[in-house]
């Protein structure tokens, strides 16, 4: 089948999804780089970040949207295996909860002692602790919805560039073959990974880096 021509994307970019997904990720990566050095702005790194795992991202969403759960389903699931994996989620569901319970008690406690008991200024407080929280959080739902998403990927496509046989319906984009393929393409687990999870990773220490920097200077 020929990938040339049609569709307004160019022959070598639909030949070869995963290495321009590469490309594009490399691109945004030096600029996160280049974005501590210049220090632009201080939500600069969320943009370049997401800006990074846009193609991937928007290409996952694509395919996980068109494939029905029931072509995800293990084909050959022990009931061993079943209970395993649902055994090791309620562990690390309690372990969540008992971390999260310990750092609100430790957290109450600074927070009470900081403000000398004072209800008000107890209340001020915690509620700039939770704003400050927030992009935290966040990073982490968002790291832990593109591992999901990869997992599902994994199993759907497989790590192949274009995969021959995968579970991806084949109504998916089947008018469109090119468009098909850049997009199956892009939807790489191994690439989701590194554009959205590795760039968080990074953005995250070059910051750990510039704030130590500065308190060591």
């Amino acid at each position: 089948m020929s990938v040339d021509g049609g569709d307004g994307f160019p022959g070598w970019v639909v030949r070869n999804p995963l290495y321009a997904g590469w490309a594009w990720t490399g691109f945004w990566a030096l600029l996160i780089v280049l974005d501590e050095f210049l220090d632009i702005a201080g939500w600069s790194w969320y943009l370049l970040v997401g800006m990074a795992a846009l193609p991937t991202l928007l290409c996952t969403l694509a395919v996980l949207n068109a494939t029905p759960r029931r072509h995800l389903k293990p084909q050959n699931e022990s009931v061993l295996g079943h209970f395993f994996v649902r055994f090791l989620a309620l562990v690390t569901a309690f372990l969540v909860w008992g971390v999260s319970v310990v750092m609100s008690a430790s957290i109450s406690t600074t927070v009470q002692a900081a403000a000398d008991n004072s209800e008000r200024e107890v209340t001020s407080l915690g509620f700039n602790l939770l704003v400050a929280a927030v992009p935290l959080v966040i990073s982490v739902l968002w790291m832990a919805f593109i591992v999901r998403c990869a997992w599902f990927l994994r199993r759907l496509r497989g790590w192949s560039q274009s995969p021959a046989n995968s579970r991806v319906p084949r109504k998916f984009l089947r008018s469109r073959p090119r468009l098909r393929r850049l997009v199956v393409g892009l939807a790489h687990p191994g690439l989701l990974l590194v554009a959205g999870l590795g760039m968080s990773v990074l953005a995250l220490f070059l910051n750990a880096v510039e704030l130590t920097f500065n308190v060591l200077g």
